[in-house]
C-alpha cells in the first residue's frame, strides 16, 4: 500500500483522527496537505512544515477559501489522488420535534456542507487527472434511529448517502468513493466527557487510520461505495 509520489489532502488534520491518518499516510510514503481552521492548530500537532507536509488553514464552509486550499496543493505538488474527508461533529440534540434550527444547521454544516464544498473543489481535478481516491467518516449510530441524536444521525446518515451516490456516479471515472462507520474514537476528549466507559471497547484512531488508508490504497481499487462498520476490538 505504497503512497509514494501520491499526495493526500485530509481535513480535520489537527483533530485525533486527522493526526493518526497523517502518521498512516506519511508511514507509507504520501505527501501531505493538512486543513484545519487554524495555523496553529497544525502546527501544534505537527510541528513545521515539511517538503513533503503542506499546511492549509481553512474554513471549509466557505467554498471560496476551500478552492484557494486546492490551488495551494496543486501549486506545491501538482495533483491530488486522495481526499479524506475527516472534519465533522457530534452533539446531542433535542427530541426531533424540539429540534433547534440552530442545532440542525450547525449539524448539517460541520458534516455535511464541509464534504460538499470538498468534493465541489477535488473531484472536477481528479476527473481530469483520470482518477483518485474519496474516504469519508460516516457513523455507527447513523444506522439506526435514537433519541436526542435525529439531527446527527441525518446529518452522518447524508453522509452515508452521499457516499454511495458519488459511488455511482463515478466508478466508472476511476474514482473510488468509501466511507467508514466509526462507533466512539478514544480520545482524550471522549474520555472527559465519559469517565465512567470502558474506552478498550472504542475505537483507536490509529485502527482507524489503517482502515482509511485501505480503502484509500490501489488494494481497494475493487471496493465502490462501501460503508464499513469500525467498531473496535471487543
Amino acid at each position: 500500500m505504497s503512497f509514494e509520489h501520491q499526495t493526500v489532502m485530509v481535513t480535520g488534520a489537527a483533530g485525533n483522527l486527522g493526526q493518526a491518518v497523517a502518521a498512516a499516510f506519511a508511514a507509507q510514503g504520501a505527501r501531505l496537505v493538512l486543513l484545519d481552521r487554524q495555523l496553529d492548530a497544525l502546527r501544534a500537532a505537527f510541528g513545521e512544515e515539511g517538503a513533503d507536509r503542506l499546511f492549509v488553514p481553512v474554513d471549509l464552509l466557505d467554498a471560496q477559501q476551500v478552492a484557494a486550499a486546492l490551488a495551494a496543493a496543486l501549486g506545491r505538488f501538482g495533483r491530488v489522488d486522495v481526499l479524506c474527508n475527516l472534519a465533522g461533529g457530534f452533539r446531542m440534540g433535542e427530541a426531533v420535534h424540539e429540534t433547534s434550527h440552530s442545532t440542525w444547521d450547525f449539524l448539517q454544516d460541520i458534516n455535511v456542507r464541509t464534504l460538499l464544498n470538498m468534493v465541489h473543489a477535488v473531484v472536477p481535478h481528479m476527473l481530469a487527472r483520470g482518477g483518485g481516491k474519496v474516504v469519508n467518516i460516516g457513523a455507527f449510530a447513523a444506522q439506526k434511529g435514537a433519541a436526542q441524536m435525529g439531527a446527527y444521525g441525518a446529518a452522518k446518515r447524508s453522509v452515508m448517502h452521499l457516499t454511495e451516490a458519488m459511488a455511482a456516479e463515478l466508478r466508472e471515472k476511476n474514482i473510488n468513493v468509501n466511507c467508514v462507520l466509526p462507533t466512539i474514537i478514544d480520545t482524550p476528549e471522549n474520555r472527559a466527557a465519559m469517565p465512567d466507559a470502558d474506552p478498550s471497547r472504542w475505537v483507536a484512531p490509529q485502527d482507524l487510520a489503517s482502515v482509511i488508508v485501505f480503502l484509500a490504497s490501489d488494494a481497494a481499487r475493487a471496493v465502490h461505495g462501501v460503508t464499513l462498520p469500525v467498531t473496535g476490538l471487543s
